[in-house]
């Protein structure tokens, strides 16, 4: 099974943590020394991660970014800071997903066994390009292209950026796209996926490509 790291510095939480994901068969390491956060992750190499925002020494934003910079393992903040500027700080540092305290540990066992999936089992049948006014999809490597210069995606922005894509010309609705990330939409706050289409919208734009995902008031999105 998967290995998770949890950084949380309140050691009640973390301790019942790491015994629901135990009886998960999950691998579970607890970061206690706040300052070797990186350090545990550079040794431990776990699949994915819970991050605390408040944190000794460094925040949760820090540690996110940091990690973000040399890899894209899934990340969770679990925090009881829950206003809608905290949500959209994680997401923006690279977060993929978000869950306040206090929590139902059946939720979050939920949310992390969703993110593995999609993380790690989501692949395409064949060595596939997906090309679309300028933009260049490629699904064997995980890539995408604007006008011959790589832009670098989280996993939520690829894969939303794929299920676009493939369907350009039709509207998608908002719950159907929450489906397609997330297998269970009950769990998931809506303006997660607004933070991930203005995130995505802002990476293509800043590549040079204006207006490449519309919004229909009341309907969806569609990529024209």
């Amino acid at each position: 099974m998967a290995k998770i790291m949890i950084v949380e510095d309140e050691s009640v939480i973390r301790q019942l943590i790491m015994e629901e994901l135990k009886k998960w068969q999950f691998e579970v390491f607890g970061t206690t020394d706040f300052e070797k956060v990186y350090s545990d992750f550079e040794e431990q190499a776990p699949q994915l991660i819970l991050l605390d925002i408040n944190l000794p020494v460094f925040d949760g934003y820090y540690w996110c970014q940091k990690i973000r910079e040399v890899s894209k393992v899934p990340i969770i903040f679990i925090s009881s800071r829950s206003t809608n500027m905290d949500m959209i700080m994680a997401m923006n540092m690279g977060a993929d997903d978000f869950v306040t305290k206090p929590f139902e540990i059946d939720v979050l066992i939920a949310k992390i066994n969703a993110l593995l999936r999609r993380s790690y089992n989501y692949a395409a049948s064949d060595n596939e390009t997906v090309k679309h006014n300028g933009l260049v999809l490629n699904i064997d490597n995980s890539t995408v292209t604007v006008n011959g210069t790589v832009i670098d995606l989280s996993k939520n922005e690829y894969r939303l950026l794929y299920i676009l894509m493939k369907n350009h010309g039709k509207i998608l609705s908002r719950d159907k796209l929450l489906r397609a990330l997330w297998e269970d939409e009950r769990f998931v706050d809506d303006n997660t996926l607004t933070v991930n289409i203005n995130r995505l919208r802002r990476k293509i734009q800043q590549a040079g490509v204006e207006d490449y995902i519309e919004t229909k008031v009341g309907q969806g999105y569609i990529v024209p």
